[in-house]
């Protein structure tokens, strides 16, 4: 029984991960406000090694549409300035020797539906990622009732608790996605 309940616990700490992946994953798409998020998936040829900016240097938000990023290193200014450049955020980076500022422009009513669908689409992907994990546990624990590792009843009660588990984290995942949306349509 203890291999029973690490199991459940493995599946939801997993299903967590899917909502926490999607968060970190939504924090980089640019809702026409500026955010350090923006450039989490940036990285920086530096010494051959890539390395993502903000190791490398202080992220600043000026203002609602004003990133400004001042590396600890002034000799690796023009690295992430060509990195800004290949990144491709919409927005061209002005470096003026000591900072890079990125003007964010606004975004049209066009892009803002375009990418509420892509957000919509990401949603179902992890949705999905979430019914796997619950598949995948539903499996082994037939598979234990089966090898009379555990009751017939057990298995209905791991399998609720798995349900509950799995609406929960699903829910989670609607109201992360919620909030995208309303932040990216908000004008």
């Amino acid at each position: 029984m203890p291999e029973i309940a690490q199991l459940l616990t493995q599946t939801k700490t997993d299903m967590a991960e899917h909502v926490a992946r999607l968060e970190r994953d939504l924090a980089t798409i640019r809702t026409g406000r500026a955010s350090a998020g923006l450039l989490e998936n940036v990285r920086v040829d530096y010494y051959g090694t890539p390395t993502p900016i903000k190791q490398m240097a202080v992220i600043n938000v000026l203002d609602a549409k004003t990133l400004e990023i001042q590396p600890w290193d002034i000799s690796s200014l023009n690295d992430i300035d060509k990195a800004l450049q290949k990144a491709d955020l919409g927005a061209s980076p002005v470096n003026n020797g000591k900072v890079i500022r990125i003007t964010l422009p606004s975004m049209t009513e066009e892009r803002r539906k375009q990418l509420a669908k892509s957000i919509s689409k990401m949603s179902e992907d992890f949705k999905v990622a979430v019914r796997n994990a619950r598949r995948d546990v539903m499996e082994k624990l037939k598979k234990a009732q089966k090898a009379s590792e555990i009751t017939e009843d057990d298995l209905k009660r791991y399998e609720g608790d798995v349900q509950k588990a799995t609406d929960t984290f699903i829910a989670q995942i609607e109201q992360v996605i919620k909030h995208k949306e309303d932040e990216i349509m908000k004008i």
